[in-house]
């Protein structure tokens, strides 16, 4: 699991503007006019058709896309009782994941009231903002009432997370353990340690899948919940049993399913070993399971283990659910979260993992074959299908169970909406960070000596994404840390005039002279580089000292770009290099070339360049669809600048006659792909969105990537290095510090690959 300190913590929520989510506006408001239609008088006409018919409210407001996450603060996160303000930033977070996964707009708010008839007062009060009320971290029983009453008396979905998001995901998995161990739920003895509102909602939820209720034995932290109990509340006294045990150790004897929402370290080995053929273990306390995993797996062979973690197979996560049941309870108009739509979430979830695995979620999990069996027996939470196999369900289970208002007529246009939801999510980044973790590589900082260069090899170390090594002056960089209040304990400084291994440089300058003899470098010349920390950086790569190189630049990269070329060479396949950025949108993510190197290229070039985003594009677990612009449409302007591209489409598709790649053609066609479509409809792009954009040169690229961050149109990895031998990048020293982590987590990830496959996979 990733390494979070406090300092981190708190410097990623103060950062830019504190928090983690904002509001801005949907519609234009640059005019006089724009104000007017916004707010009055032109606000008055919607006011009147929803006063007149209520329902408008959904054509007119953004009612149906917002949800509230709603906590008083009395269960936080395992923090306990501290408070609704205490709670927000747990509530920021639960927005923003609604927001990335599902595309829902969310407002957290936290009620200062314990009292549960108070609390359900102001909910209700309040509920006709939104669309939908998700509830968190409320403490048990009161969560319960609140739940119950707030579902009957608002007449849009309510939803208990804690409760049901649980449940709905465990339930999920218990289908496919039991298929693969061969078991029926309506045979299964089931044990259930934990007596809260996640224990209470998931038993209920099995109940209704067919688990019979006189199979289940619920304990708490006294032990067997039994009928001869009288210190049990109704919630409890539901599951009481009239077996005569009163451990859990006796509970599990036999049992064919453990489900632990309780403390870690209660179940032993010999408690495992004790349950029937085939068990099934879902060991869900947070952060710890009730049984380590390796405990539990060197227990039995026949297990299958499930945990909340991330850092194990079979992690029962929340995030699988709730995003887009209220996705699909929201598009449907449902009054309601019913027990319909909770059971459509888990059959879609569940039949989702027994679906081919698309190679984006293997390479997000650095996993070769992801495929159905015990170690797979739910979706990973970076699988971008959930949004369009979970919502599409609940929606259909809303219908169906006649709560929905406004019923989905056109499945297909449904779900081309959701995928275009998809651009929200990050998860291009998120997997660059966790395959780099698992095999984090010596990362060299060539301007160690700037804030942000410094900020950010620091974070990246804390982070665990790669390992970084310092150039420049000792006691510099540390003066400059300790005015950052940075430590760097562990980190390595190197400087170059004052090596402790003195015959490094001589070593470095020795090699670099012979390689580059015949191109009329001296000892005496290579000498002098090696003071040079881009030259000496690279050589560390080039020699294996170190496994990246990550170079800061001031004004641009050609100078640092002709070093690297000098140093670590050109793939031999290629006889130019390239950079590329990585912009994420709301529409999806794009690829955009060279937008650092290669000033004006002529065809042998731009073909490089497209074979080389072709690669990086495969690279990063996408299939490239690739339009090479300028500013003609298939030979319309018929001069020279237009031709060079019209001739590099022309080689590209002899090169590879299977790839979606055309062009010349403006960036209006390359992105509008009905228009497109329509226009030229014989394009080898027809039915596809473009994921991936060659420009004519480097002006156009530069500033096409440019105008897209500062318009707020999307966020850019880059610039990512394509076609040398060795990981070297580069990224100018005044980036955001969060920017060039990860660029160097590219490059480490770029170095493991190196490794593994001993440069014969071409990125």
């Amino acid at each position: 699991m990733s390494t979070v300190t406090k300092d981190a913590a708190l410097e990623y929520h103060r950062q830019g503007k504190p928090g983690k989510i904002e509001v801005i506006p949907t519609v234009p408001y640059s005019t006089q006019h724009d104000l007017a239609l916004a707010y009055s008088p032109g606000v008055a006409y919607p006011c009147k058709e929803i006063e007149a018919n209520p329902k408008d409210v959904y054509e007119y407001t953004n009612k149906g896309n917002l949800v509230a996450v709603i906590s008083n603060g009395t269960a936080v996160l395992g923090l306990g009782d501290i408070g609704a303000l205490a709670g927000k930033p747990v509530m920021e977070g639960k927005a923003l994941l609604f927001k990335i996964f599902a595309g829902i707009d969310c407002f957290d708010i936290e009620v200062n009231e314990k009292d549960p008839e108070k609390f359900i007062a102001i909910v209700k009060a309040i509920a006709p903002t939104f669309g939908g009320i998700n509830l968190e971290d409320i403490k048990a029983p009161e969560c319960f009432e609140i739940e119950t009453r707030l579902k009957a008396e608002c007449d849009i979905p309510v939803m208990h997370d804690d409760q049901h998001g649980t449940a709905i995901i465990s339930a999920a998995g218990l289908l496919n353990a039991l298929e693969i161990q061969g078991k029926k739920i309506d045979e299964i003895k089931l044990v259930v340690n934990g007596a809260g509102a996640a224990a209470v909602s998931c038993t209920k939820l099995y109940i209704a899948l067919g688990v019979k209720k006189e199979n289940i034995v619920m304990c708490d932290s006294k032990g067997v919940i039994t009928t001869t109990r009288t210190d049990i509340n109704s919630q409890k006294a539901e599951f009481a049993t009239s077996r005569p045990i009163t451990t859990l150790a006796e509970a599990m004897e036999g049992a064919d399913v453990f489900l632990g929402l309780s403390v870690k370290d209660v179940v032993t080995t010999e408690m495992v070993q004790s349950m029937a053929e085939k068990p099934i273990v879902f060991a869900l306390a947070n952060p710890d399971p009730e049984i380590s995993y390796d405990k539990a797996m060197a227990s039995r062979p026949d297990l299958i283990f499930a945990t909340g973690r991330s850092d194990y197979p079979n992690q029962i996560n929340n995030v699988l659910g709730f995003p887009y049941i209220f996705r699909g309870a929201l598009d449907s108009g449902a009054t309601t979260i019913n027990e319909e739509m909770k059971l459509a979430a888990v059959r879609a979830i569940a039949q989702l993992a027994k679906e081919p695995v698309p190679p984006v979620v293997n390479a997000a999990y650095n996993m070769n074959r992801l495929e159905f069996g015990r170690d797979y027996i739910l979706p990973k939470p970076l699988d971008p299908r959930l949004l369009t196999w979970v919502a599409p369900a609940v929606a259909r289970g809303a219908m169906e169970s006649g709560v929905a208002e406004r019923p989905i007529t056109d499945w297909d246009a449904y779900e081309e909406r959701l995928r275009k939801l998809m651009g929200y999510d990050k998860k291009f980044l998120r997997r660059i960070y966790d395959k780099a973790k698992e095999h984090p590589k010596k990362v060299v900082f060539g301007e160690a000596n700037t804030d942000n260069m410094l900020r950010a090899a620091v974070m990246g170390a804390k982070e665990g994404v790669y390992v970084p090594v310092l150039l420049g002056n000792e006691e510099m960089i540390q003066k400059r840390a300790d005015r950052l209040g940075l430590s760097l304990d562990g980190i390595e400084i190197i400087n170059l005039r004052h090596d402790r291994e003195a015959s490094r440089r001589q070593r470095y300058a020795e090699r670099l002279a012979r390689k580059r003899q015949r191109q009329g470098v001296t000892l005496p010349e290579a000498q002098e580089k090696m003071f040079d920390r881009n030259y000496f950086g690279m050589m560390m790569v080039e020699e294996g000292d170190a496994d990246a190189f990550l170079g800061g630049t001031y004004s641009g990269a050609h100078g640092i770009g002709n070093i690297a070329e000098e140093v670590v060479g050109i793939r031999p396949s290629y006889n130019h290099f390239a950079t590329l950025h990585v912009i994420t949108t709301k529409r999806g993510t794009f690829f955009i070339s060279d937008t650092q190197v290669n000033k004006n290229p002529d065809t042998d070039t731009l073909t490089d360049i497209a074979r080389l985003t072709r690669n990086a594009v495969e690279y990063f677990a996408e299939t490239p669809v690739m339009a090479m612009v300028s500013y003609g449409n298939f030979g319309s302007a018929g001069d020279k600048e237009c031709k060079k591209v019209e001739d590099a489409v022309k080689h590209m598709q002899e090169l590879y006659p299977d790839l979606a790649i055309d062009g010349e053609m403006t960036i209006n066609y390359a992105l509008n792909a009905e228009l497109r479509d329509r226009v030229f409809p014989f394009t080898k792009l027809k039915g596809k969105d473009v994921n991936a954009l060659i420009f004519p040169n480097l002006a156009s690229a530069s500033t096409a990537y440019r105008v897209m961050l500062e318009m707020g149109l999307g966020d850019a990895v880059g610039p990512i290095q394509m076609g040398l031998n060795k990981p070297v990048h580069f990224a100018s020293v005044f980036s955001p510090v969060r920017d060039i982590v990860n660029i160097a987590a590219i490059a480490s990830l770029d170095a493991a690959v190196l490794e593994r496959t001993g440069g014969t996979e071409d990125k």
